[in-house]
């Protein structure tokens, strides 16, 4: 009945998706021909949160030599996202419907509904196809996406009977985030390390340790985390920590072989800075995604008639609107390049001014243009602050340092980060209409053995069915 409701509003975008199907950017038609055969590597990369419209302001802050890499993809379609019980679904149950082909209930991790069957996902399929298989997210790797290719539960809140079923999946690498099952006040408990060693995986973290790796071994590695097992923000991050890219290319490294393999691999704080209406750090999540996709499209490269990509997104999340009613038709999205670091990563810093109350307005104001380049004119006059602007900052700060809520009805933090990350986006011409996941249907990008079946409109569930069909996995 959901699927039914979808009809109206994916008839009107048909035209421009089919029309995609046959759009090539970078990647030249010939390059995509079929041979026969099926797919020996599978890729499946899921933007969490990811809509067009994150993939659009990414594309807006790249240089003019630039292009998104997802986007060069010959073959374009579109996924409906409903859950079996909602019109608006979640992780879980989105996950549920891309690892298994199956809809599900909100909160599930890939059982049926009711819970009464484990429903078989890709990956395990690929396992006992004899391919190799690996999992790589920017978030925990006991969150809701991941899971769903690894665990079953009746719950994604059940983090620790999620996370030690890494240890019996038989899977070849999981990588990228820690696990918040193992973590207390943010730090880690080394009870599921012991697990992962006991079943054969060796536990790894950071550059080093993971270009010392060797294909045949079984790994878990990780990089530097915040206090829930998440990889840093892209814009937050250090110049010397690991990647999503450096995640994919290593696992590409380890998992190939003659039999094949299959790897998933996460993009998950879109959907994060998506809830936070933070679209700066949003882009910049987005642009770490993509060029996690190159690193598959150089092994497609060398193996064009036995490789699969696939790029999706399990649901879109804020209502990302590329326009704001104050702005009319004017935008300049090149602006939330002014931004230096995350909302989150500030928000902790208006937490410290709020505690130590050493930090004046005006003070407040210099940061604003540190981080956010909000009142410098140097650096674009369209950042210049109205006092009407100032005004309401002034409250926003004052709201932070007494604890008070001023009831922003979008976004996440406190009200002067929320303030200023909502000045920026409305200066840039950007709207969001919520801080939750929305029904909108989500792009689907392909390329490689059997890209074509990716054509058109469908619902998430199809997605896995697909590949499934061309891969000729037994489920």
């Amino acid at each position: 009945m959901l699927g039914g409701r979808l009809t109206g509003i994916l008839v009107l975008i048909t035209m421009f998706f089919t029309a995609s199907c046959s759009t090539a950017g970078r990647v030249q038609p010939e390059s995509v021909k079929q041979a026969a055969g099926i797919p020996k590597y599978i890729f499946y990369f899921i933007g969490d949160g990811m809509g067009m419209a994150h993939v659009k302001i990414a594309d807006a802050v790249l240089e003019d030599d630039q292009v998104l890499w997802m986007t060069t993809l010959p073959v374009s379609g579109m996924a409906s996202t409903h859950a079996e019980n909602r019109y608006i679904t979640g992780s879980a149950a989105a996950g549920t419907a891309l690892a298994t082909g199956r809809k599900t209930t909100i909160g599930t991790i890939a059982k049926n509904g009711n819970h009464s069957e484990n429903l078989k996902t890709i990956a395990e399929m690929s396992r006992d196809n004899g391919m190799r298989v690996g999992i790589v997210s920017s978030v925990s790797i006991d969150h809701a996406t991941p899971a769903c290719f690894y665990a079953h539960a009746d719950n994604r809140s059940m983090y620790s009977d999620i996370a030690v079923q890494m240890a019996s999946s038989g899977f070849d690498y999981f990588g990228g985030g820690y696990a918040r099952a193992d973590l207390e006040d943010g730090k880690p408990l080394g009870k599921l390390i012991t697990i992962m060693q006991d079943s054969g995986y060796n536990v790894i973290r950071g550059w080093e340790a993971l270009g010392k790796a060797v294909p045949g071994q079984k790994y878990w590695a990780f990089e530097n985390f915040d206090g829930s097992g998440a990889l840093e923000y892209a814009i937050d991050r250090a110049p010397d920590d690991l990647t999503l890219a450096d995640f994919t290319r290593n696992g590409i490294r380890l998992l190939d072989n003659d039999q094949g393999f299959f790897l998933m691999v996460e993009g998950g704080k879109i959907d994060w800075a998506s809830h936070a209406n933070d679209a700066a750090t949003v882009a910049h999540e987005v642009v770490d995604f993509d060029l996690a996709i190159a690193e598959a499209l150089e092994f497609y490269h060398e193996h064009p008639a036995e490789t699969l990509i696939v790029v999706t997104a399990d649901h879109e999340c804020g209502g990302l609107a590329l326009g704001y009613a104050d702005k009319a038709y004017e935008s300049d999205i090149g602006l939330l390049l002014s931004q230096k670091l995350s909302a989150q990563v500030f928000a902790g810093k208006v937490a410290q001014w709020t505690e130590r109350k050493n930090v004046s307005f005006s003070m407040a104001l210099d940061s604003a243009k540190v981080y956010f380049g909000l009142g410098n004119v140097q650096l674009d006059s369209a950042l210049v602050l109205t006092s009407e602007e100032k005004m309401a900052l002034r409250q926003a700060y004052t709201a932070s340092m007494t604890g008070q809520n001023v009831g922003q009805k979008y976004g996440e933090g406190d009200p002067l980060t929320v303030s200023l990350t909502k000045l920026l986006n409305h200066k840039a011409g950007i709207g969001w209409t919520t801080g939750k996941h929305t029904a909108l249907p989500v792009p689907v990008f392909a390329i490689g053995q059997g890209a074509r079946e990716f054509c058109g409109i469908y619902d998430n569930t199809d997605i896995a069915k697909k590949i499934i069909k061309v891969a000729e996995l037994q489920p």
